[in-house]
């Protein structure tokens, strides 16, 4: 199911202030992708999230999920049709009192799910989610990231077209957060569901999304494709959030000149598993040092980052940096600070 906002805005107004917790925005999340919202604390995203599902009603603007648009729905059909939309948290939300079936069932009962069906799909819930054995236990007794899992379960259980993620890996370890994004992935893939992802860590961002939208002061400041976002960074928030990537130090002793330069280089796609290095020590009459480098994966596509030590007769190291920049999948790099 298609997300589309236009020119939705939400403002506040906090002791006679007014709050743009979301300036005018349009924006498009396709069908069965998984679409990913970074941003800082502040930056606009659970706003956006919760206009969603009209947890927040719009100042102004129009959404449309499927073929609804949500402003002009009944109590009683957005009632219906926030049943199609599944929530995950940050903290969870389990019922501490409930088991495990329970907290699953309790969602069920409230959308009138049929009472002889609901053991059955209680056990296809926990199997999706590698809970089978963990029906009667109670909350308390979960770890962090089997809570998350029964949160998932929970939002599975109306067969929702829509899951929304808020924050939902943030309050795990890192190998726990690995393991519930790949659980979610396996759900897009095998149910096809929309799922839309808000956090303030690329990593998952570079890890879940297809799609990223960059969110900074209630505005979406760069959208594209998450390979093109963490290649070619934009705006400075951007650039602040994959800096990781860039980040490299030059050691304190190397001073640059003319005949001794630093030159960063960065890998496109399958250019960045070429072994350019040789040709560059067989073709150029230079000195050339690696400082630094790595290739990450975004999405299964690789993106390298190499920091070289250039030295030698200044006409030959602007021999290399003019190759260089005709070479197709390489590109000189920009450091980030």
């Amino acid at each position: 199911m298609s997300i589309v906002f236009k020119d939705v805005s939400k403002t506040y107004i906090h002791k006679g202030k007014e709050i743009n917790a979301l300036r005018p925005t349009s924006l498009t999340i396709h069908e069965g992708e998984i679409f990913g919202l970074i941003g800082f604390s502040g930056a606009g995203k659970s706003t956006l999230l919760r206009l969603i599902n009209m947890l927040e009603s719009p100042s102004s603007g129009m959404i449309h999920v499927g073929d609804d648009e949500m402003t002009g729905l009944s109590n009683k059909d957005l009632r219906v049709k926030r049943q199609k939309i599944g929530m995950i948290f940050q903290q969870f939300n389990l019922i501490e009192s409930k088991t495990v079936a329970e907290n699953i069932e309790f969602v069920l009962k409230a959308a009138e799910y049929p009472k002889g069906q609901r053991d059955g799909r209680i056990d296809q819930l926990l199997d999706l989610v590698g809970l089978s054995d963990k029906k009667t236990v109670y909350p308390k007794n979960l770890s962090g990231g089997q809570k998350q899992r029964v949160g998932i379960a929970r939002a599975l259980a109306n067969d929702p077209d829509v899951l929304l993620s808020d924050e939902a890996t943030s309050a795990l370890d890192p190998d726990t957060t690995k393991t519930i994004l790949n659980l979610l992935k396996r759900i897009n893939k095998e149910l096809g569901i929309t799922i839309v992802v808000i956090t303030h860590e690329m990593a998952v961002i570079k890890e879940l999304a297809e799609r990223v939208g960059v969110m900074s002061d209630g505005a979406v400041i760069e959208l594209g494709d998450v390979y093109q976002i963490f290649s070619e960074p934009k705006h400075e928030v951007t650039k602040g959030f994959v800096q990781d990537i860039y980040d490299f130090e030059v050691p304190a002793h190397i001073v640059e000149t003319s005949e001794n330069r630093i030159i960063t280089l960065k890998f496109l796609r399958e250019s960045a598993e070429e072994n350019h290095l040789n040709k560059l020590y067989r073709n150029y009459d230079l000195s050339i040092s690696i400082l630094n480098g790595r290739v990450e994966y975004i999405n299964g596509i690789p993106l390298g980052i190499l920091m070289l030590q250039v030295s030698g007769e200044s006409d030959e190291i602007r021999r290399l940096i003019e190759s260089i920049d005709k070479t197709p999948g390489v590109e000189r790099a920009e450091i980030y600070d």
